[in-house]
């Protein structure tokens, strides 16, 4: 019996893949980037209920959205670093 060697998979034309390839994006910019976006979503939810609370804004819908908003991007960031964090435990127990 023969094995033959595993082809590369072809890449998609636009994917995100090839993009990082040609930028030189890293990993931990890609994580930076999104953890920059989570902070100013907090700062914006935030600033909303101080608005809110202090009277300048009586629009509660708004302020419950973007509350809403921002925790769920943190929740889905902490979901991605436990899976990150898994991810590097399995490779760590990994027998060379």
């Amino acid at each position: 019996m023969q094995v033959n060697s595993i082809n590369p998979i072809p890449s998609v034309p636009g994917s995100s893949m090839n993009k990082v390839e040609k930028s030189g994006t890293t990993f931990a910019d890609v994580m930076n980037e999104a953890l920059n976006q989570v902070n100013n979503l907090q700062i914006e939810s935030s600033k909303m209920t101080d608005s809110f609370i202090n009277g300048e804004s009586d629009n509660i819908h708004s302020v419950i959205m973007a509350g809403a908003k921002a925790d769920l991007a943190l929740q889905m960031t902490l979901q991605v670093r436990n899976k990150v964090m898994d991810a590097y435990k399995e490779v760590m127990n990994m027998q060379i």
